[in-house]
This record gives structure tokens, sequence and C-alpha cells, in this order.
């Protein structure tokens, strides 16, 4: 049972396989590859701005942090230089813990830093082989519509094509019907000379018909006879004309 379901979902398969790829076509199916790869390149470009933007804001963060610095240094000199060793001794601490700030923004900033340029170095080489697929893409689809175009000529002219095989079959029929036409229109013709069918469309009646046949077959009879006793003579009619 499972041999057989197996073999069923190959089966299937193969034929889901095969309708896909008459349905497919190149040039879209390129196109879409085309617009995937766009997509790729504009996420990569959103993440180097995303980058470039925190990046930005802990420089900001460091220039603020370093005012505090030289703020919170002045004030410790004032507060030194009127005695007030404890007032300075708190702006000193309070330095050196805007300084431990920005040893750790510094290397956050690096760490950015190094993001960018990989996630720029990414973005070119992408970029390249974005607009080279881009390239091919419209090379391949010019080759195969020149293809598709030489086969529709081709078929068009051997008449292999299914519109082409449609007119052949049409221009058979028609001949076969032309003959069959052509064939009753004499099989009446002769029936009708015979006397087996009334013509309706002539003013004669059979009997008049008959007569003319008779007259038809005397004239014969007279003219066999009268050559039958120019032939015995042995000269010709007009001859003996000549000769009275």
């Amino acid at each position: 049972m499972a041999g057989l379901m197996q073999r069923t979902m190959t089966i299937i398969k193969a034929k889901y396989s095969k309708l896909l790829n008459r349905a497919e076509k190149p040039s879209e199916t390129l196109d879409y590859s085309y617009e995937r790869q766009l997509e790729l390149l504009q996420n990569v470009k959103r993440g180097v701005a995303d980058v470039v933007t925190a990046k930005k804001r802990l420089q900001l963060q460091t220039q603020t942090l370093e005012q505090n610095v030289v703020k919170l240094d002045t004030q410790a000199r004032q507060a030194l230089g009127q005695g007030r060793e404890d007032l300075a001794r708190q702006a000193l601490e309070r330095k050196s813990g805007v300084q431990q700030q920005l040893q750790g923004l510094d290397g956050q900033i690096k760490q950015l830093e190094a993001q960018q340029e990989k996630l720029v170095a990414s973005e070119q080489q992408l970029s390249t082989r974005v607009e080279a697929f881009r390239s091919e893409k419209e090379v391949i689809k010019a080759q195969y519509s020149a293809a598709e175009a030489q086969v529709r000529i081709g078929e068009a002219a051997t008449g292999i094509g299914d519109q082409m095989a449609d007119t052949g079959a049409a221009i058979q029929r028609a001949r076969d019907k032309t003959e069959e036409m052509q064939s009753r229109a004499d099989a009446i013709d002769e029936l009708t000379a015979s006397g087996a069918l009334e013509d309706f469309t002539s003013d004669q009646t059979p009997l008049d018909r008959e007569l003319a046949q008779m007259a038809s077959e005397s004239q014969v009879e007279d003219d066999l006879a009268k050559l039958k006793k120019e032939v015995g003579s042995g000269a010709p009619a007009g001859q003996k004309e000549i000769e009275k």
C-alpha cells in the first residue's frame, strides 16, 4: 500500500511539474527574480541607514557627555579654589562616571562603524550582482522572444502549428464538401437527363421530352443512312456537289 501511494504521489508530482513548466514564462520568472533582488537590495540599504542613524545618535550623546566632563572639571576647580574640597570631590566623582559612559559609548560607536562598513560592502556587492542580473535578464528575454517568434514563423510556414492545423483541416473539409456537392449535382443531371427525375423548372412534359428524344434518334438514323450512301459511292459529299 505504501509503495502504491508513493508511486501515485510521484505521478502527481511529475504531472504537476509538467503543468507548471508549460505555464511558466521565462520573461515573467526573470522579472519576478529581479524584483526580489531589488527588494533585498533595498532592505540592505535600509539596514545601512538604520546603523548610521544609531551611530549619529550615540555621537550626539557623546558630545553632550563631553560637554558635561568639561563643565564638571570647571566646577571642581572653582570649588577647590573656594576651599570647598567636598564639592570639588563630588564634581570629580561625577566627572569620572561620565567618562566611563563615554568609554562605553565609544565602544558602541566603533561596533556600529564596523557593522556599517560590512553592510556598505555587502550593498555594493549585491548592487553589482543585481545590475549584472538585470543585463543578463534582458539578454535572455530578447533571445527567448526571438526564438519564440522563430518557432511561430516556422509553425506557420510548415503548417504544424495549432492555428495552421485548424486552417488545413477547414480547407480539407471544404474540399470534401465541394466534391460531394459536385458529385450530387452530376448525379441529379444524369437522372434528370434519363427521365428518372422530373425537372420542375422546365415547361416540357415527359411526353414532350420523349418525342424530342425520338426525333433526335430519327435524325441520327437519317444522318447515318446518308453517310453510308456517301461512303458507299466512294466520293465525298462535297465533291458530288461540285460535279453536279
